[in-house]
C-alpha cells in the first residue's frame, strides 16, 4: 500500500507500492517543522505547485542528488534548467502526464507565484497551481498547493473525484479552516489531510478547527512519520 509522509509545512513524500518516491513542494532548509534527522534515501519524481520559497528551494539539492523528474508549471521548468536542474516536465492547466507509476494533472490555485533572487528581486513563477496524482490502484490524491477555496473545485471533483485531498489550512496566506472546509464540501473526498499550518506564528488555522466543521476524517499527521493510505 502506498505511504504518506508528512514532512512539515507544504512538503509531503508519497512512496508508491513499487518503491517509488514522489516529494510534493520540497522545502527543508529554513522549514520549522521538517523532522529534524529526517533524510531522505531516494526522490523519482518532485511535484511543484508554485515558485514560492516555501515550496521550491528544496528541489535543486534534491534534484542534484538524485536526477528526479520535476514537474512544474512552464516558467518554473525554464527558470529551473537555467539552474542547472535536468529532468524537467512542464505542464500547465488540464494537462495530464505520466510519471513513473502514476499520471499527474495540474490544476489551478488562487495564489501568486513568484522566484525570490539572492538580490530580492522577484522572477514571474507562472501561475500557482495544483495536483491530482492517480495511482496505478485508480485511486487518487488532490495536493491543492496554497489556493483559496474556489467554486470549480467542483469541476475537480468531477473529472477526477479524489479519494484524498490534501488542503491548506493556516490562513493568513492561504484559506483558512472554514475555507477548507467549503472546499471538502465542494471536492467530496473521503480523507483530508492539512498543511501549511503552523509553520509560522501567522499561520493560525488548525485541524481540530477542520475536523469541527466536517465530517470526513481529517487525519493530522506528524512530521516524518508515515501512514499507509
Amino acid at each position: 500500500m502506498p505511504q504518506i509522509t508528512w514532512l512539515g509545512h507544504s512538503t509531503f513524500s508519497l512512496t508508491l507500492a513499487s518503491g517509488e518516491v514522489i516529494v510534493v513542494d520540497p522545502f527543508i532548509d529554513g522549514n520549522p517543522s521538517f523532522p529534524s534527522g529526517y533524510e531522505f534515501s531516494r526522490v523519482d519524481t518532485i511535484l511543484v505547485t508554485h515558485g514560492h520559497g516555501d515550496h521550491l528551494s528544496g528541489v535543486p539539492g534534491l534534484a542534484g542528488q538524485f536526477a528526479p523528474r520535476v514537474v512544474a508549471n512552464y516558467e518554473i521548468c525554464n527558470w529551473l534548467a537555467a539552474h542547472g536542474v535536468a529532468n524537467t516536465v512542464p505542464m500547465n492547466f488540464g494537462g495530464t502526464t505520466a510519471v513513473g507509476g502514476v499520471t499527474v494533472t495540474m490544476t489551478p490555485a488562487l495564489h501568486s507565484s513568484a522566484i525570490e533572487q539572492p538580490d530580492g528581486r522577484n522572477v514571474y513563477g507562472g501561475n500557482p497551481g495544483g495536483y491530482i496524482v492517480r495511482l496505478e490502484d485508480g485511486r487518487a490524491v488532490y495536493f491543492a498547493g496554497d489556493t483559496d477555496v474556489f467554486g470549480d473545485m467542483a469541476l475537480i471533483r468531477e473529472l477526477h473525484a479524489p479519494d484524498l485531498a490534501v488542503l491548506p489550512i493556516g490562513d493568513v496566506y492561504t484559506m483558512s479552516p472554514r475555507g477548507a472546509a467549503v472546499a471538502a464540501r465542494l471536492l467530496q473526498p473521503k480523507i483530508i489531510i492539512p498543511a501549511h499550518y503552523g509553520t509560522f506564528p501567522p499561520l493560525t488555522g488548525t485541524p481540530a478547527e477542520l475536523q469541527a466543521l466536517v465530517e470526513v476524517p481529517v487525519w493530522v499527521l506528524t512530521p516524518g512519520q508515515p501512514v499507509t493510505w
